[in-house]
């Protein structure tokens, strides 16, 4: 039986001068998922935890841009993301 409850996370890339969507760079479970987050904390990117998306995301093949089914919940993301890096 696979063990669903370990801890998940997926890592985007999206550039903003190449335009398209974001791309999922990473991904993994247990203690891939621990390091995703440990070099994220590393390189001060921001974390957001969204179990219903990673799960999305963990789907997704790596280095591919989301599907337009997914554009809602990760621009929620990157609102999230721009206004964390621009505060006073």
């Amino acid at each position: 039986m696979k063990d669903d409850s370990r801890k998940k996370a997926a890592a985007l890339h999206y550039d903003h001068a190449r335009g398209g969507a974001p791309k999922v760079v990473a991904k993994g479970r247990g203690k891939m998922a621990e390091r995703i987050v440990e070099m994220a904390q590393k390189n001060n990117i921001p974390l957001v935890e969204d179990r219903n998306l990673v799960q999305m995301l963990e789907a997704l093949e790596l280095n591919t841009e989301i599907p337009a089914e997914l554009y809602q919940a990760v621009a929620e993301v990157l609102v999230f993301v721009y206004r964390m890096n621009h505060k006073p």
